[in-house]
């Protein structure tokens, strides 16, 4: 794997450098070739917190998490876990739907706990009456509800809006044409 590490606000020492390498070193076994995956590692500083960022472009797919801690080294810990979790959880799902694609960048042949596989079903469906309002009626019905996302009608857009709250506390807004 070949790792490009960038720190905004920090200093990449030698020390972080070979932590970073060691722990990605066991995510090479679920990569077909793992000589030719990238990973693009970002550390940055967030108030009291050291945040990385991590993301696996391959040719079919972006892997990608993001974990923040006191510790730099817990975090990516934390974040590797993370990846892996993430690897392993999709299994079924890439392979079934690359089964048959050539250049192919993940090795799935490995073993997974069937509970695992059954997390990501569709546990409810709800039909919801959109009533058409601005952004910011978007923001206060979102705030009312307690919840970390709301669509509607945008009457300023003239299409469905997806708004969503992001970790730093603000608000952005997926638009459906």
């Amino acid at each position: 794997m070949e790792i490009n590490i960038r720190g905004e606000k920090v200093e990449v020492t030698e020390a972080i450098r070979e932590q970073i390498t060691n722990k990605f070193n066991r995510l090479e076994k679920y990569f077909d070739a793992p000589d030719t995956i990238k990973v693009y590692v970002n550390i940055k500083i967030n108030n009291t917190s050291q945040v990385i960022e991590v993301t696996i472009p391959t040719s079919k797919f972006t892997i990608r998490a993001e974990e923040s801690h006191q510790d730099l080294y817990a975090a990516i810990d934390l974040v590797v876990d993370k990846l892996e979790r993430q690897i392993r959880k999709n299994k079924t799902r890439l392979k079934n739907k690359y089964k048959n694609t050539e250049n192919f960048a993940l090795n799935l042949d490995f073993e997974v706990e069937t509970d695992e596989e059954n997390d990501n079903k569709i546990v409810k469906r709800k039909n919801i009456e959109m009533k058409p309002m601005d952004e910011e009626e978007a923001i206060l019905q979102a705030e009312l509800l307690g919840h970390d996302f709301f669509v509607f009608k945008n009457i300023d857009e003239e299409c469905i809006s997806v708004l969503y709250k992001r970790k730093d506390g603000k608000y952005g807004i997926i638009n459906a044409n």
